[in-house]
């Protein structure tokens, strides 16, 4: 009886994922990024292991990653990753899905933080992505970028002009930044200026050039360049005075004055599970694309004060966190 019951329990935690995942040869994972950080002070990055390992994926054993970064090697470092013929491959941000799916249309590619993978025409619908291309996408309706305005005026109500500071290289900001900007800017009677940036040291030249052309506060689009340089953007804020808001939240923990956008943490999380999925047999093709569930407006009263802001009742009674 008692050899019965072990054999039976053995069975049951062979088919368990993490016991299923540890037998046979490691399987691979290419990721192509544009900026790396320190994983070891990143909760994004740390999100995404955590995520990973729930699944019985332990990096280093029954999963094999290879990392590429670099912002003006993407091509080749895709064709490099394409070319070791890893099991799935990994994009953060538009610019490197888009070059992933320049070099294969046979490896799937699961990416995270995309806007609009749809209008980038990554897939042929959310629901039936159709190719080897699926993901999380950052956000899809049309009026985030709208609302995400109104919530700067409303905070800065005197602003009659707004800095939209964008990425010309990002793929999203030249699909997206326009026509619903424009028409709430019409609507808030607020002028809408445009600086941009696309390497770190620009950062500084554009917010000189918002300070420049007068203007009352910035809106940062976001993307991987103001992700990682984070503290370099809140600091240009702060030097040159200029109200502004942010998409990621670690740009207020920094003290910036007011983020408001998905939860980046949640997202990473869950594309973890297309991986799961797909290195255990599934088709990107049939995976659904997901889009966010939880989006946080954060505010630093105390970068408001320095600003010498007042922040509206009916802000603080709808912000998730408030930075005292």
């Amino acid at each position: 009886m008692k050899r019965r019951e072990f054999l039976a329990g053995t069975a049951a935690l062979l088919v368990q994922p993490g016991h299923l995942h540890a037998q046979g040869k490691p399987r691979r994972m290419g990721f192509l990024g544009l900026w790396a950080d320190d994983p070891t002070r990143d909760p994004i990055h740390a999100a995404w292991l955590s995520g990973l390992r729930e699944k019985g994926w332990i990096e280093g054993k029954n999963l094999l990653v290879e990392y590429r970064y670099a912002p003006d090697r993407l091509p080749a470092l895709a064709a490099e990753l394409v070319g070791l013929t890893p099991d799935v491959l990994v994009a953060p941000g538009p610019l490197a899905v888009q070059v992933l799916k320049s070099v294969t249309s046979t490896i799937p590619i699961v990416f995270v933080a995309v806007a609009d993978p749809l209008g980038l025409g990554l897939v042929q619908s959310l629901a039936r992505p159709g190719g080897n291309i699926t993901g999380v996408a950052t956000m899809v309706p049309d009026d985030f970028g709208a609302k995400r305005l109104e919530i700067l005026r409303e905070l800065v109500s005197s602003a009659s002009k707004i800095a939209i500071l964008i990425n010309p290289n990002n793929p999203m900001h030249r699909l997206n930044f326009g026509e619903f900007l424009a028409r709430t800017a019409q609507r808030l009677g607020v002028t809408l200026l445009t600086v941009e940036a696309t390497a770190p040291d620009e950062l500084d030249v554009g917010f000189a050039s918002a300070a420049a052309q007068h203007a009352d506060a910035v809106l940062d689009m976001g993307d991987s360049l103001t992700f990682f340089q984070a503290p370099r953007v809140v600091a240009l804020a702060a030097k040159y005075h200029l109200p502004t808001s942010y998409l990621f939240r670690r740009c207020a923990d920094l003290g910036g004055l007011i983020v408001y956008g998905p939860d980046f943490v949640d997202l990473y999380r869950r594309a973890t599970g297309y991986v799961d999925k797909i290195l255990r047999g599934a088709k990107p093709a049939d995976l659904p694309v997901e889009q966010p569930t939880k989006f946080a407006l954060v505010i630093n009263l105390k970068t408001a004060k320095a600003l010498g802001l007042t922040v509206p009742p009916s802000l603080l009674v709808r912000a998730d966190h408030v930075i005292e």
